[in-house]
């Protein structure tokens, strides 16, 4: 069971406010929206754009800081912004999250064996292959891509970009009950 944290009603073990924001896609919002957060000094840990299913519209995905940022204040101040036209804060518990990492990392002599099996393990991809280092892409949970980081570390890292986490709430299971065709009794 988590412990409650007032800033987090999903609890201590998840340290980020993931916000979900539809916006009008226009030049300049993705500016708005970011400029409200700082001026307010709220650290924004990660943050995703791209439009939707529907040209006129995308969505940027927000992380932040749970323990430095009072999230009500900033959807309030969020809903004033006249592009903004929907914030959903996603439960972790109940959306589906992914981001993805490319990193190059050095990989000469039988460390280029190992780093291969490190990345097939993780399900990851080789982009491009040198002679003493390799670049891949790795796709998942960003736990995942976490466990993979440190674990390449231990072999050197060259460069390394992640590029914020995206999140979706995850469908609903329950089983709804089925229209029939023919008269009802």
């Amino acid at each position: 069971m988590n412990a409650m944290n007032p800033n987090n009603p999903y609890g201590d073990s998840h340290q980020h406010h993931i916000l979900s924001v539809l916006v009008q896609n226009r030049p300049g919002v993705l500016a708005r929206v970011a400029g409200l957060f700082a001026r307010r000094g709220y650290n924004i840990f990660s943050l995703a754009v791209a439009p939707t299913e529907d040209p006129d519209f995308s969505r940027i995905t927000i992380v932040v800081d749970v323990e430095s940022t009072p999230l009500e204040q900033v959807v309030k101040q969020l809903f004033k912004l006249i592009e903004v036209v929907r914030i959903t804060e996603l439960d972790p518990r109940k959306s589906v999250e992914r981001e993805l990492m490319m990193c190059t990392v050095r990989a000469a002599g039988e460390a280029r064996g190992q780093i291969l099996e490190l990345v097939n393990v993780f399900e990851g991809k080789i982009l491009a292959v040198g002679t003493d280092s390799l670049t891949l892409s790795l796709d998942g949970s960003p736990d995942k891509l976490d466990d993979c980081e440190e674990l390449l570390r231990g072999y050197g890292i060259v460069e390394i970009q992640r590029t914020g986490r995206v999140a979706l709430p995850k469908l609903d299971r329950e089983a709804r009950p089925r229209a029939t065709k023919g008269k009802a009794n």
